[in-house]
């Protein structure tokens, strides 16, 4: 009697779990194609095989996944694969969307293709943020509508989507953005200023309305605490200036400008100076990392000889640097020491420390090569555009 075939057991990756196979050991080949729930099979067999009589036990099918149910939105996969959707970016971003009886991503689509997004831009879109097929086409359309009101064109939603999809998906509460709009443009706000809002915090419009008007109220008082007499003209400069302060809490804006006013010593004048300019996007940092790294400034400086007279000026000069952590602001100064930059000549250009250390580097070399002499010379050229170092350099390469 002839004995039955030994059965080989192995396990196959799967979108969802773990295939469990039981199969006889002289199969020729198998290939899956269950890739993301997919059960398309093609099994082939030897000439052999199939004309002896064999004996083997069905196929048994495991998924370890405790939420791996039998795949109900196998069309939505199969949707998504034909979209080019990254899958598993999707899944691992908001995975409940897969368990959704409905979704609406051929509306989407058709939506976005109206608008004139490439089909590479709408799977980009899914892919980063899968909430997107959740939204009706009439959601979309009013939604679509509303921006249209900021936006000059289609295109300049489409570019806007393609760098963030949270934007315009993140909320459907198409009520609450009209409100945020009529409010924001209450307050003085012209539609270039909302346009710039809505292509660098558009979570500014997912705020409710009573947020945004907590804030607006209190930098109302703010304005007129420091004895400003245009409250409209003070928010609208800070807004542009910082797009991102209405997505701030108030406790936080609150205690960076006590910060700045006490660690400075400045009077009303000097500090509306520096929150209505160069001080603003210090309002959006947390308080204890603006703390934090004002004092390691002060350390790394006194360690090389600056007064603290010194590095206030320093720091009034160009607050941005406070924005610099620990880590990066010491990894610079001391890269630009290295390359025999003075300290002073670092204090009266601190726009080099934005550079990153490779640019740096590689700019001191090329500029030491061809000559340039910083002891004498102004490095302010280590902080300049790629374009202009550029013609720089060139223009020092050919003396």
């Amino acid at each position: 009697m002839q004995s039955p075939l030994s059965l080989r057991q192995m396990s196959i990756p799967k979108g969802l779990g773990y295939l469990t196979i039981m199969a006889p050991g002289n199969f020729l080949c198998m290939r899956s194609n269950f890739l993301f729930g997919s059960r398309s099979w093609m099994i082939r067999f030897s000439a052999e095989i199939l004309f002896k009589s064999v004996s083997f036990r069905p196929f048994g099918v495991k998924c370890d996944n405790a939420d791996s149910e039998p795949l109900k939105n196998e069309e939505l996969l199969n949707n998504l694969l034909t979209l080019g959707v990254d899958i598993d970016m999707a899944k691992k971003r908001q995975p409940g969307v897969f368990n959704r009886t409905g979704t609406n991503e051929q509306d989407l689509k058709s939506f976005l293709l109206s608008k004139g997004a490439s089909k590479e831009v709408i799977a980009s879109i899914i892919s980063r943020y899968p909430r997107a097929m959740t939204r009706t086409p009439e959601s979309l359309s009013n939604r679509w509508d509303l921006w249209r009101r900021i936006m000059t064109s289609d295109l300049e939603i489409v570019n806007i989507l393609e760098r963030s999809p949270e934007s315009f998906f993140r909320s459907s509460n198409n009520l609450n953005l009209e409100n945020n709009i009529k409010f924001l443009s209450s307050i003085g706000l012209t539609r270039k200023c909302l346009c710039r809002l809505l292509t660098n915090a558009p979570r500014t419009f997912s705020n409710s309305l009573d947020l945004n008007k907590q804030m607006v109220e209190f930098l109302k008082e703010v304005c007129l605490s420091l004895g400003h007499s245009d409250p409209t003209d003070f928010i609208r400069k800070i807004i542009f200036k910082n797009p991102f302060i209405l997505i701030q809490s108030t406790k936080r804006v609150k205690a960076n400008i006590e910060f700045l006013q006490s660690t400075f010593n400045l009077n009303n004048k000097e500090l509306l100076a520096l929150i209505c300019g160069p001080g603003t996007k210090i309002l959006e940092l947390s308080n204890d990392y603006t703390r934090r790294n004002y004092a390691n400034i002060k350390e790394k400086l006194f360690s090389l000889g600056c007064t603290a007279e010194q590095v206030q000026k320093f720091v009034l000069s160009y607050p941005d640097v406070v924005f610099l952590g620990e880590k990066k602001f010491n990894h610079k100064v001391d890269c630009l020491i290295e390359e025999k930059i003075s300290i002073s000549q670092i204090m009266e250009n601190p726009r080099i420390l934005d550079s990153s250390v490779s640019t740096l580097k590689k700019r001191i070399k090329e500029l030491v090569k061809s000559g340039y002499n910083f002891s004498t010379s102004n490095v302010s050229l280590l902080s300049w555009s790629q374009k202009r170092y550029n013609a720089k350099l060139k223009k020092l390469s050919t003396v």
